[in-house]
C-alpha cells in the first residue's frame, strides 16, 4: 500500500470515528430533550383540549401523518391537529376542482390563507407549539431534535439524485430550513437547505440552529 493510500485510510478512519461520537452525543441530548418536552407535553395537551372543546369541537387534538425517515423508514409523525378534522378530504376536493393550483400545491406544498386552519390551530402554528408531540418521536428515535423536516412518501421523490443523501440521518424537530426561512423561502431553496445540513452537520452548526428556531419562534418568522 502506497504512502498515501495510507494516510487517506487513516483520515477516513478518524473522520468516521468523529461522526459516530457525533451521532451518538446527538442520541443521548435527543432522550434528554424529549424527556423535558414530554413533561410539557401533558398539561399543554389538557390545554388545547378544553380550548378545542370551548368551540363545541370534540374530535382528538392530535393528528398523526405517515412520514418518511432515516432509511427510509416509514414512520407516524404527531402533532397537535390545527386544522379542522376533514382536512384531508377538503384538501383533495380542493385540488380536484382546483386544477390550476395542484401543480402549485405539489411545488410549494402549502396553501397561501389555507381555509383549512382553525383559530387555534392558526395560534399553534404561529407559536410552533403544534409541534410539541413529536418529542414522542424523539424518544423513540424516529427523530431527532435537529435534522431535516421529514416530508410524505411522495415528496421525498422532489430529492431526486439526492434523495438517499437526504434520508441518511434523522429527520429533525427543528433544522437548518426550519431555523432559517420556513415559509419565507421557496421549496427548492428549502431542499438545498435540508441538504446543507447533511452534509455539514456537527455540534456547533447544532447549537447554532438551536439557537436561531429560539430567535425565529420568538419573532414568528416565517410561521404559518
Amino acid at each position: 500500500m502506497k504512502e498515501n493510500e495510507i494516510v487517506i485510510d487513516q483520515v477516513s478512519l478518524a473522520w468516521r470515528c468523529k461522526r459516530v461520537m457525533y451521532f451518538s452525543f446527538k442520541r443521548i441530548f435527543d432522550i434528554c430533550c424529549s424527556l423535558v418536552g414530554i413533561v410539557f407535553l401533558i398539561p399543554l395537551l389538557v390545554v388545547i383540549k378544553i380550548a378545542y372543546m370551548c368551540t363545541g369541537d370534540f374530535h382528538s387534538v392530535l393528528y398523526s401523518q405517515k412520514r418518511i425517515g432515516k432509511n427510509g423508514k416509514i414512520f407516524r409523525l404527531h402533532k397537535f391537529r390545527t386544522m379542522v378534522p376533514n382536512a384531508d378530504e377538503i384538501l383533495k376536493e380542493w385540488l380536484e376542482n382546483n386544477p390550476e393550483k395542484r401543480e402549485e400545491y405539489y411545488r410549494d406544498r402549502k396553501i397561501d390563507k389555507d381555509p383549512r386552519i382553525t383559530k387555534i390551530g392558526n395560534l399553534l402554528r404561529r407559536t410552533s407549539l403544534d409541534e410539541f408531540p413529536q418529542f414522542l418521536n424523539i424518544l423513540v428515535g424516529d427523530m431527532s431534535l435537529i435534522g431535516p423536516r421529514p416530508v410524505v412518501l411522495d415528496e421525498v421523490e422532489n430529492y431526486g439524485k439526492n434523495k438517499e443523501k437526504f434520508l441518511s440521518v434523522r429527520p429533525g424537530l427543528t433544522g437548518y430550513w426550519a431555523s432559517n426561512g420556513r415559509s419565507n423561502v421557496s421549496y427548492k431553496e428549502r431542499m438545498k437547505m435540508e441538504l446543507f445540513y447533511v452534509d455539514h452537520c456537527c455540534i456547533r452548526l447544532d447549537l447554532e440552529i438551536i439557537w436561531n428556531t429560539i430567535i425565529t419562534v420568538i419573532k414568528r418568522d416565517g410561521a404559518k
